[in-house]
C-alpha cells in the first residue's frame, strides 16, 4: 500500500512460500495453467498473465510502487555505483600524476639506495607499501566521514530504515577497495621510480613513458577530464530536465490547492455535505471538491469499457470520480459540453482529449450525447470533453480518461485557497476537519508538493550529480595541477632560456595553456558522445522531455576550459615569474 489513505492498490497481493523442491519457473507454469482453466481470457485482445515476483526484487521494481513504501530502480543504483567507481579511478589517476610529478624530489633517494645495493624489487615493494599506507589512512578518514555524514545522507535520499555501515559485507567491500586502489595508484609510480638508473637519477633527469606517442600522464589527464565532462554534461541535462518538469504545463491549476486524503465510509460520507458548506464559509477558501483522486497522481484505476453501444474496446479506460466542483477547483478546461452535475452515483460522464482521439472521433462535439459504459454498469451519456491534463507524471503518456460522479469513492477533499491567505486558511481547514471528523485520521499536503513527489528520485539523483560533478572537477584540477607541476620541472631550463630571450609572462603562460587546451578538447571529443548516449537513455524515462541541444555541450566545454585555465595559469605564473638565472642553473 502507498503512504496515503487515498492510494489505489493493486486490489490485493498474495505472498507464497514455495517448498524447497519447487522452483519459481515450475510454479509460474502451474499458475498459468490454473488461470487459463478457471479464468479464461476475455474476448478482448488484452492478455492476462499471472506470475510470481521474488519479494527481494520488489524494492527495485518501480512497477510495485504502491506495494513497497520505498522503491528505487536498479538503473539508478547502477548509475550511482558507476559514478562512484569513476570517482575512485579519477582519484587514483590523481595520485599517479602527483606522485610522478614529485618524483624529482625523490630521485636522489632512489639513486643513493641503488648505489648502496637496493634492488629494483626492494624499491618497488617499499613504494607500494608507502602507497598502501596512504590508502589505508585515507580509508580510515573516509570511514570517519561516512559515519558522521550518514544521517545527512539518509535524510537526503529519504531513507528511514537503519543502515549498517560496519558489517561483514562492508568489511569485504572495503578490503577490495583497498587492494584495488593501492594497485591502481601505486603500480605505475613504483615501476617508474624503482626503474631509474643511478647515473640518470643522480643527474636529476626524468624520462616520460610514452604510449602511442602520447605521455601516459597526458593520457590520464584526458581520461580525468573526460570523466568530469561526462558528469558536467549529465548534470546540466538533469537540471534542465527537472526545470522543464517543474515549469511544464500540466493542464490544470496546481497552485494553492490543499489536498486532504482519508478513508471513506458511510459515516464520513454522511457529513461531507455539511463539511463542504462549512469550508466555503472559511475566509481564504475559494472552492471545495470531493473526489477519488486529484487530476495528476499515481493513484489511478482502470477498467474495460464500451462506447456508443458497441462491444468492449480493446484498451482500458482510466477512471476518476468527482463532484460537480472538480473542474472549478482545479481549473480544468472544457473543449465541448459541460462538467458533470451533482449526483451521488454515476449518471453522466466527461471524457478527455486522449480518449476522444483513441475512439477515432474527429471533433469534441461528436462525443457529446454518445453513450459510454464501464464494466457491466449502466450506459452513461457523455456530457463534456475536457482538454488533456497530465494524469500521471511526465514520465508517462496522458491516459484515456473518464470522469464521473460516485460519492462512495470520495476519499480526497481538495480545497482551493487564496494564495495570500494559504497559511491561515490551511489551519482553518484542518480545524474544521477535526470538528466534523474527529475520529478520522488524514494525510494532507498541497497539490504542488504532491506533484514534486513524483520526481523525488530524479531530484535526489540530480542533487547527487551536482555533488559528484563538483568532486570530479576538483579531482581533475588536482590531477591537472600535478601534470603542470611535472612539466614545469621538465621545462625549467626551457622557460629560463625563453625569458632570457625576451619571452613575457603571458608567452610562458600561453606555452603551458595551449597544450592543456588541446588535451581538454580531446577529452571533450571523447566525453560528448558518451554523455549524449547515457543522458538520452535517461531522458527516455520521460514521455515529456527536453531535447539535448548544442548549448549543453558548449556550456560544458566552457566550464571545463575556464577551470583548467585557472588551474594551469596559477602554476604557469609561478614558473614564468621564477628567476631565469636560477632556472638555467638548476640543470
Amino acid at each position: 500500500y502507498g503512504k496515503e489513505w487515498g492510494h489505489i492498490t493493486s486490489n490485493f497481493q498474495i505472498y507464497t512460500l514455495l517448498p524447497p523442491n519447487i522452483t519459481q519457473e515450475t510454479f509460474d507454469k502451474q499458475l498459468e495453467a490454473y488461470s487459463k482453466t478457471h479464468y479464461p481470457v476475455s474476448t478482448r485482445r488484452e492478455e492476462r498473465k499471472n506470475m510470481l515476483h521474488p519479494l527481494k526484487e520488489v524494492h527495485f521494481d518501480t512497477r510495485f510502487e504502491n506495494l513497497g513504501d520505498h522503491v528505487i530502480s536498479r538503473t539508478t543504483l547502477n548509475i550511482l555505483s558507476f559514478i562512484g567507481v569513476l570517482i575512485i579511478i579519477m582519484a587514483s589517476i590523481n595520485f599517479v600524476n602527483l606522485s610522478t610529478a614529485q618524483a624529482v624530489g625523490r630521485s636522489r633517494e632512489v639513486g643513493v639506495r641503488k648505489v648502496l645495493g637496493s634492488s629494483r624489487s626492494q624499491l618497488f615493494r617499499q613504494m607500494m607499501g608507502e602507497t598502501g599506507l596512504i590508502v589505508f589512512i585515507s580509508i580510515l578518514i573516509s570511514l570517519t566521514l561516512a559515519y558522521l555524514l550518514l544521517p545527512y545522507v539518509k535524510n537526503f535520499v529519504s531513507i528511514n530504515e537503519p543502515l549498517q555501515l560496519f558489517s561483514t559485507s562492508s568489511a569485504l567491500f572495503i578490503g577490495m577497495i583497498f587492494i584495488a586502489v593501492t594497485f591502481l595508484s601505486g603500480i605505475y609510480p613504483s615501476l617508474i621510480l624503482s626503474g631509474f638508473k643511478p647515473a640518470q637519477v643522480l643527474k636529476n633527469k626524468m624520462t616520460s613513458a610514452v604510449l602511442g606517442g602520447i605521455s601516459i600522464r597526458r593520457a590520464l589527464v584526458v581520461l580525468q577530464f573526460g570523466i568530469s565532462q561526462v558528469l558536467i554534461i549529465g548534470t546540466i541535462i538533469a537540471i534542465s530536465q527537472m526545470n522543464f518538469v517543474k515549469n511544464a504545463d500540466i493542464g490544470f491549476n496546481k497552485d494553492a490547492v490543499f489536498v486532504i486524503n482519508s478513508n471513506s465510509d458511510s459515516a464520513l460520507l454522511s457529513r461531507q455535505s455539511a463539511f463542504k458548506s462549512s469550508l466555503l464559509q472559511v475566509p481564504g477558501v475559494k472552492a471545495v471538491s470531493y473526489t477519488s483522486d486529484v487530476p495528476s497522481s499515481d493513484n489511478n484505476s482502470s477498467t474495460n469499457f464500451a462506447f456508443d453501444m458497441k462491444p468492449d474496446q480493446d484498451f482500458n479506460l482510466f477512471l476518476k470520480f468527482a463532484d460537480e466542483d472538480y473542474f472549478k477547483t482545479f481549473g480544468l478546461q472544457l473543449m465541448a459540453g459541460r462538467g458533470i452535475s451533482r449526483s451521488d452515483t454515476m449518471h453522466e460522464a466527461v471524457i478527455n482529449e486522449t480518449l476522444l482521439h483513441s475512439l477515432g472521433l474527429k471533433s469534441p462535439n461528436e462525443a457529446i450525447g454518445k453513450k459510454i459504459r464501464i464494466g457491466r454498469n449502466a450506459w452513461l451519456p457523455v456530457v463534456g470533453v475536457v482538454k488533456d491534463f497530465k494524469t500521471n507524471s511526465l514520465r508517462e503518456t496522458v491516459k484515456p480518461l473518464m470522469i464521473s460522479s460516485f460519492s462512495n469513492f470520495y476519499t480526497v477533499t481538495a480545497v482551493k485557497l487564496h494564495a495570500a491567505d494559504m497559511v491561515k486558511a490551511k489551519a482553518a481547514v484542518l480545524s474544521k476537519w477535526d470538528e466534523f471528523f474527529p475520529e478520522y485520521a488524514n494525510t494532507n499536503l498541497f497539490m504542488d508538493e504532491s506533484i514534486n513527489n513524483f520526481y523525488q528520485q530524479e531530484n535526489q539523483l540530480s542533487g547527487l550529480y551536482k555533488i559528484f560533478a563538483g568532486l570530479a572537477i576538483f579531482i581533475s584540477c588536482l590531477g591537472l595541477y600535478g601534470l603542470v607541476s611535472f612539466l614545469a620541472v621538465q621545462k625549467t631550463k626551457e622557460v629560463g632560456i625563453r625569458k632570457v630571450l625576451g619571452a613575457s609572462v603571458g608567452n610562458i603562460v600561453y606555452l603551458f595553456s595551449r597544450e592543456f587546451t588541446i588535451l581538454i578538447a580531446i577529452a571533450f571529443a571523447i566525453a560528448a558522445p558518451i554523455a549524449w548516449y547515457v543522458m538520452s537513455d535517461w531522458l527516455n524515462n520521460f514521455e515529456f522531455k527536453i531535447s539535448i541541444g548544442a548549448g549543453v555541450f558548449i556550456l560544458a566545454i566552457i566550464i571545463s576550459l575556464i577551470i583548467a585555465w585557472i588551474t594551469v595559469g596559477y602554476k604557469a605564473m609561478q614558473a614564468a615569474l621564477a628567476n631565469p638565472v636560477k632556472s638555467i642553473r638548476s640543470e
